[in-house]
């Protein structure tokens, strides 16, 4: 059977494989896995946020019929393996966050094992906790040190420059606080012991291989076998935390022999679970009168959490990300991660990068009313350009659209003359009673794959397997849960074959079949694994081309043909991780956001009326797709900045439920327009860049500029909540309440 060759699938929007599935309600999620004598598992947490574990009494639930789990009854480490060693199974002897787990049972009910939960006594002698991050020099009630990780990248003398008497400088103090993912599918595993001392453990997850690595180390090589069922959505809150959950119901298999499983209602899910790190970032500039970045200086401090997590790289990606998409010849930013009795944070949509340029892009404002410029000019002077340098060192190429996305998106939303508009008419609107309307923008930028030499490290080994009908099957670890991996993947398969989409096929990702191709994170699966995957379709190609196109000849007789490839960086580059100097990304993203708000000057309450997402994707594979990638991650950018806050009492979440932790609805979404730009990067399949992480970075600034243009409420700390706002008005965090800013023939390209 010969392939045929049509028209590139590139480019075009084929319907999504999983589509009918989902919408009709047949796919099959991992609470609707139904497992003959499955038993359920249930979770016992701590009550405190620090202390000494003093007893853990578990007779009354076994009473009840149920299993009960302890650290005791660990059959290896009682860590789960991240980047460090330090993040327990179950707390042993002391506890360091609320709701970290201190024991699981399991019973043949959901509501036996609830009660069996309850049933367990647990005594902890409470210390005083520590929640803040403005005094490193603490220590945990543990004793442990504070500081998860550090790091710094520097360029020039940012100190010298800023010491120039001649030097308009700059300095401000931004924040940002925790964020829930709010993935539609709480997290779920279940546990199938299929031999003695062998799992298959199945998840809603996004990164098969690291939950194979995390029980390989605890239960011993070869011991498990890891599925992603179909999975409701991730944003990061399903990369690394499976790895605990997946833990928890492999022993409780263990200890029962019986499958179980475990979902979290919401409540757990939120307060058990890693959110976005909480920053800190202290910026300093300084400019030349025409707002020329001479000098940039950034303090940036995260919230870790009680444990490393991954802390360390969300650190790293904060501090590459810091100085923003702007030209600076002297830079010097610091980078820390610091532990609090709280959850572990952890991986979330951006990274890292969208804290630190929250604290940029709200500087640029505060910047340019202290030079008397628009949000627009001082980014238009300063935004980069093909040639230009970043901190580490490294030049940036051709594909360099800073520029571009920003003079695209002011001419589309004709942001200059309604911007001055605005600020004229402020006090009008505020005597009257009336609605504020304001205008606000952002520019961004995102490195595509893995930072520094991390995909040098792991070459993304790719399969196609030629099967006997003709089909070409895709084995990659990476997993899909809802940005439409399955099909954008095919795509670049079938092009590099030459055939028909609807011969190429994705295998469920499964570490008995499919090999680790790297985690679904980091906005490389296009880049980086379709980079791969398409080397491979040109060697499977080779190969049919020398068999005539003929399938049952290149086969004869064998049930697959299967070929492998790996993403290989460019070998001229390299990253030193001692310095942070080097080519940290080898391809970058660029945004602009426009979002437009009106306030009302009584309550204080925001209305996102519209927003506008300019993007260099590089060139997009699926541009549905794509679209809907910016305009998702957006809108929760835009979340972040405005309504989804997130308090702790005591260490415990207040806003543990949907009733209380609020996220933009449908009916919250503004209007929204999305402009695709394509620079091609000679990284990506066609050029394609990373497109997932790059819409989180921009909304929260942008929404927070527009209510500062809307009320002159000048207002540092995401999200801007009425309470907010109305503390900054209160506190003088205003700016004047009219403009001289002449913007008009204001030329971008100067």
């Amino acid at each position: 059977m010969a392939l045929s060759s049509p028209l590139s699938p590139l480019g075009q929007s084929p319907p999504r494989p999983d589509g009918p599935g989902k919408v009709t309600g047949a796919t099959r999620y991992l609470d609707d896995l139904e497992v003959p004598g499955v038993w359920y598992g249930a979770t016992v947490r701590s009550k405190v946020a620090a202390g000494r574990i003093r007893r853990v009494d578990g007779d009354a639930a076994r009473a009840l019929g149920a299993v009960v789990v302890t650290a005791a009854d660990l059959p290896g480490p009682n860590v789960l393996k991240v980047i460090a060693e330090d993040w327990p199974v179950l707390a042993a002897e002391r506890v360091e966050h609320v709701a970290q787990p201190i024991a699981l049972v399991a019973a043949p009910t959901r509501e036996l094992a609830r009660r069996a939960a309850a049933a367990v006594v647990v005594e902890v002698d409470a210390e005083p906790a520590v929640f803040e991050t403005t005094d490193p020099a603490t220590t945990l009630p543990s004793g442990r040190d504070r500081v998860l990780a550090s790091c710094r990248s520097a360029r020039g003398d940012a100190s010298g420059a800023l010491a120039n008497p001649a030097v308009v400088v700059v300095e401000g103090v931004y924040s940002t606080g925790h964020q829930e993912h709010v993935y539609i599918e709480p997290q779920g595993a279940l546990a199938i012991p299929d031999r003695e001392g062998h799992f298959e453990v199945i998840g809603s997850i996004q990164c098969p291989y690291y939950v194979h690595g995390a029980l390989e180390h605890l239960f011993g090589p070869g011991s498990v076998r890891v599925r992603q069922a179909p999975t409701g959505g991730g944003f990061g809150g399903k990369e690394e935390f499976p790895d605990m959950l997946c833990a928890h119901v492999a022993l409780l298999a263990r200890a029962s022999g019986h499958p179980v499983k475990i979902v979290y209602e919401r409540s757990e899910d939120i307060n058990g679970t890693t959110k976005r790190h909480p920053s800190r970032v202290r910026v300093r500039t300084g400019h030349a009168p025409d707002g020329t970045l001479l000098a940039v200086e950034i303090d940036a401090v995260l919230d870790g959490g009680a444990f490393i997590t991954l802390s360390p790289v969300v650190l790293s990606r904060a501090v590459l990300h810091a100085a923003g998409p702007y030209r600076c010849e002297n830079v010097t930013i610091e980078g820390r991660a610091l532990a609090t009795n709280t959850a572990p944070n952890g991986a979330f949509r951006g990274f890292g990068a969208p804290q630190t340029q929250f604290a940029m892009e709200r500087h640029m404002d505060r910047a340019a009313r202290a030079l008397g410029l628009d949000p627009l000019t001082i980014r238009a002077r300063n935004a980069y350009r093909p040639g230009d340098v970043t901190p580490t060192g490294q030049v940036l190429g051709d594909d360099t659209s800073a520029l571009e996305c920003l003079r695209v998106a002011a001419e589309r939303a004709d942001f200059l003359r309604r911007w001055t508009l605005h600020e004229r008419a402020r006090a009008a609107f505020h005597l009257r009673g009336l609605p504020a309307p304001g205008i606000g923008l952002s520019l961004f930028w995102h490195g595509t794959g893995f930072t520094g030499n991390g995909e040098r490290k792991m070459r993304s080994p790719v399969r196609l397997a030629l099967l006997a009908d003709g089909a070409v099957e895709i084995r990659v670890a990476a997993t899909d849960f809802g940005q439409g991996t399955e099909v954008v993947l095919a795509q670049i398969v079938a092009d590099a074959l030459g055939c028909e989409l609807a011969r190429v096929r994705f295998a469920e990702p499964d570490t008995d079949r499919v090999p680790d191709s790297g985690p679904t994170v980091a906005s490389r699966t296009v880049s980086v694994v379709g980079s791969a995957l398409f080397e491979a379709g040109q060697l499977l190609a080779n190969e049919l081309a020398r068999a005539g196109g003929v399938v049952a000849d290149l086969l004869a007789g064998q049930d697959e043909l299967v070929v492998e490839a790996h993403y290989e960086p460019d070998p001229t580059t390299d990253f030193d991780e001692a310095t942070y100097q080097g080519t940290a990304y080898a391809a970058y993203g660029y945004g602009c956001d426009v979002v437009e708000v009106e306030v009302c000057p009584d309550s204080l309450a925001t209305t996102v009326q519209r927003a506008l997402f300019v993007a260099d994707v590089g060139h997009a594979i699926h541009p549905v797709l794509c679209a809907g990638q910016l305009e998702g991650g957006a809108l929760q950018a835009i979340g972040q900045g405005t309504i989804e806050e997130m308090r702790l009492e005591n260490g415990r979440y207040l806003q543990d439920r949907l009733t209380s932790y609020l996220i933009p609805t449908a009916q919250d979404a503004p209007d929204m327009e999305t402009i695709l730009l394509e620079h091609p990067s000679t990284m990506g399949p066609a050029g394609a860049k990373g497109v997932g992480e790059l819409p989180a970075d921009g909304g929260a600034p942008a929404v927070i500029a527009a209510i500062e243009n809307a009320t002159g409420i000048a207002c540092g700390d995401a999200p801007a909540t009425a309470e907010r706002l109305l503390a900054d008005l209160l506190a003088g965090h205003v700016v004047p309440g009219g403009s001289s800013v002449d913007p008009f023939g204001l030329e971008l390209a100067r």
